[in-house]
């Protein structure tokens, strides 16, 4: 059996090859393109990229043109390399890229001219062209400046290597071409500019509306170059050309059907371009196909080379995604969800689990205690894989999550783990109906407190709820599903991730199942720390949703009420043991810090544990509007005049919503000699809060964006607008903070996802805008 299916695999592999083989020749304008320019006033510069396994004579070129006032030198044409042809004999080639340098002369007012070359060449599969020509039209420079001795010397120093590098616009980096091949086939190749490439793993193809049973085959693609990436190791690129076959299965009775094509490449030099979007309307009756821009190709992000060249988080993690091997990044995901465990928004899902363990408990051993944590954490999982697979499916990162934080349904999955909290405390059981009891008694065991179904139900809840805050870690790991278009690969990535954000809680399950003691009245009292813990972390999701002076009064109100509960107003009485005097003075401990975080939240306050933060009482809560315009606060007030503004952490942010608010302030504040800071937030998102308390309010950052407009996208309500904003600046969620220099360039890799420290966020700053050290 292992032997067949050794001999079926080689056989796929041979498979590609094969079918390239029986490929048709390409035509001549196919296999030979051809470009020209004009250098400078002297020399014209002819430029062909020869298509893989093709090749051109050298003794075969001739130009000649028909403009007149126009004439043409001898031919500069590089050496080529010996090739024994069958024909001709030991015969000099070109390969690849060919650039031959045409003097000319002009007489007389004379701003173009048509360039006819001749050349001619052969594929590798033995057949030969006969004599083909070209005809080009070129622009030539203007006499005036042919004769300004001041362009001369421009010329000579750009000859010498002294202009600066200028990066090739995306259609001209990478020349798609199209025709109709064999067996209803759409052949795709691009010509590939020297000292740039093409990512393998990037390349999309998919049918646009296309009439019922009409779908697309498995798509040819050669396997590729190895390339080293210093952070990803060996990646899969593509130099020179590459072809692809897509085959369009069904019947299309004649009609042509419209395919998008996707890819995405990068300079050496180091540009890389974001996804480029092609439609092809495929004919199969026809030898070409016409190509039409899909979506307007978005701004070139020029990768400037910072003194520190480390990727952000969130970038290094999109690299693996699209460049590491399956079982890489599914150890590498397993390993991040291990760190992930121990961020502060994952903090509620020990108490849950906790609060589960005690649930069940004196019948809990470290064994059952192990069991349920597994369960909770194998539901979570898979919820988080099923929303792995739909971002796979769909291509795109949708906004489920972001919808799981709609005020409504936070308030709603609060109130039930307010319910599950009042049946600790005994104000009623939970049961489940007759009807279904004996049969959920057969699967799994039911307990008191609970089963392993509402254990699971549980898991699924807190992945919905819990875990959107998971940061550029969980943000990346949605785009690399959406990216990979395969469902299964996006199941794989966030199960992976999701697992290792669960570990830990195994130890707490088997901790707390063998920790507890198993017999005693102390039940009572477990099962009303567990409502505790429950009712916490009610407030942990309407923190989201609510004022900051309600959700801390819910926090000072519940440590209050806790410490009234462990007896910290209730005399000792003679003889009682140590642990009942331990537990008063706890109480006592606990009472006075919810009064702190009362007098905390009703002063500006927002963190319940840290609450004195931004309290007026400590002298916070004071704003400071930055200045702008070389440095003059009065130029930021004109600026930001008439506009919506909102102040976060004593900085002032103008609020935008649509991409034209985006592209308009940015025009706007370049205009002024201004960097831009582009700040995401939503209501639910926890970092975006801790932003405010912990970076923004800092005194240096506030220094640092002195002449920085900031503006701050709100995308709460996740509808088309805030979409549309996210997807101009390929943005997943929130938290996200981009920085633009005075030409509206962004600084990528400096971007912010997720939360980071203040100094961190400094040193961002800074390299951003190259205004200090970093």
């Amino acid at each position: 059996m292992k032997k067949l299916l050794a001999s079926l695999f080689a056989l796929l592999l041979l498979l590609p090859g094969t079918l390239l083989a029986e490929e048709e020749p390409l035509l001549p304008a196919q296999a030979f393109p051809v470009t020209a320019k004009a250098k400078d006033a002297n020399t014209l510069l002819v430029e062909w990229n020869v298509v893989k396994d093709y090749y051109l004579y050298h003794d075969k070129f001739s130009f000649r043109t028909d403009t007149k006032g126009v004439e043409l030198g001898t031919p500069v044409i590089p050496a080529g390399k010996i090739k024994k042809d069958p024909y001709f004999g030991e015969v000099e080639t070109h390969r690849g890229k060919l650039v031959i340098k045409v003097p000319y002369t002009v007489s007389g007012q004379v701003t173009g001219m048509k360039l006819i070359t001749r050349s001619q060449g052969c594929a590798d599969l033995g057949i030969c062209y006969p004599p083909y020509e070209q005809t080009i039209k070129i622009k030539l420079p203007a006499v005036s400046a042919r004769a300004n001795p001041l362009q001369a010397i421009t010329d000579l120093g750009k000859n010498m290597g002294l202009e600066e590098e200028q990066f090739l616009e995306p259609d001209k980096a990478f020349i798609l071409s199209t025709r109709t091949g064999n067996n209803q086939t759409l052949v795709a190749h691009w010509i590939i500019a020297d000292t740039y490439y093409m990512y393998r793993d990037k390349m999309r193809f998919s049918l646009k509306n296309a009439p019922e049973g009409i779908s697309l085959g498995k798509v040819i693609l050669p396997d590729g170059e190895t390339k080293h990436d210093e952070y990803f190791g060996d990646i899969k690129v593509f130099h020179k050309e590459v072809t692809a076959q897509i085959p369009v299965i069904g019947n299309l009775k004649g009609k042509p059907v419209e395919i998008e094509l996707v890819y995405q490449g990068c300079a050496e030099a180091g540009l890389c371009y974001p996804p480029i979007f092609k439609k092809v309307s495929f004919d199969p009756t026809a030898t070409s196909s016409t190509i039409t821009t899909s979506s307007p190709v978005a701004p070139v992000a020029v990768a400037t080379r910072d003194d520190d060249d480390h990727l952000s988080e969130e970038e290094k993690l999109v690299h693996l995604f699209r460049d590491g091997n399956l079982l890489v990044i599914v150890s590498s995901l397993l390993g991040f969800g291990l760190l992930l465990a121990f961020t502060a928004c994952m903090y509620p899902m020990i108490p849950i689990v906790s609060s589960i363990i005690v649930g069940h408990g004196h019948k809990v051993t470290a064994t059952k205690g192990f069991m349920l944590s597994l369960v909770y954490i194998e539901a979570m999982a898979l919820t988080f894989g099923v929303i792995g697979a739909i971002f796979g499916y769909t291509g795109e990162a949708s906004n489920i999550t972001a919808q799981m934080q709609k005020p409504w349904v936070l308030a709603g999955f609060s109130g039930l783990f307010v319910l599950l909290a009042l049946s600790m405390f005994g104000f009623y059981n939970i049961q489940i109906p007759s009807v279904l009891q004996s049969k959920l008694n057969e699967i799994s065991n039911k307990q008191k407190g609970g089963s392993l179904i509402g254990v699971a139900v549980m898991g699924v809840l807190s992945a919905l709820i819990v875990g959107p805050c998971g940061g550029p870690v969980l943000i990346a790991t949605i785009a690399g599903a959406a990216a990979s278009h395969d469902p299964g690969l996006g199941f794989l990535y966030m199960f992976a991730l999701a697992n290792g954000m669960g570990a830990p809680l195994l130890v707490v399950g088997a901790g707390g199942g063998k920790l507890l003691p198993h017999a005693g009245t102390w039940m009572d009292n477990v099962k009303g720390a567990a409502g505790i813990i429950l009712l916490a972390v009610a407030i942990v999701f309407l923190e989201r949703i609510l004022d900051s002076v309600v959700f801390m009064s819910l926090w000072a109100i519940l440590f209050m009420v806790t410490a009234v509960y462990m007896g910290a107003f209730e005399q000792i009485k003679e003889g009682a043991s140590g642990w009942r005097k331990l537990f008063k003075g706890l109480g006592l401990v606990l009472f006075v810090y919810g009064i702190l975080v009362l007098l905390g939240g009703l002063t500006g306050a927002r963190n319940f544990d840290d609450p004195l933060h931004g309290s007026k009482l400590m002298g916070g809560g004071t704003t400071v509007i930055q200045s702008a315009g070389n440095g003059s606060q009065a130029a930021y007030v004109r600026f930001a005049k008439g506009k919506k503004s909102v102040v976060k952490g004593g900085l002032t942010f103008i609020k935008i919503k649509t991409v034209a608010d985006f592209k308009r302030e940015l025009k706007a504040a370049n205009a002024m000699g201004n960097t831009v800071m582009l700040d995401f937030y939503a209501d639910w998102c926890t970092y975006c809060k801790q932003f405010d308390d912990y970076v923004f309010s800092e005194p240096k950052v506030q220094r640092a964006l002195s002449n920085t407009v900031l503006l701050q996208a709100d995308i709460t309500l996740q509808d088309d607008e805030d979409k549309a904003v996210l997807k101009h600046v390929n943005v997943i969620t929130a938290p996200a903070i981009l920085f633009y220099n005075t030409k509206g360039q962004e600084a990528r890799k400096q971007r912010v996802l997720g939360l980071i420290k203040a100094d961190e966020f400094l040193r961002r700053v800074n390299r951003s805008f190259n205004q200090g050290p970093g």
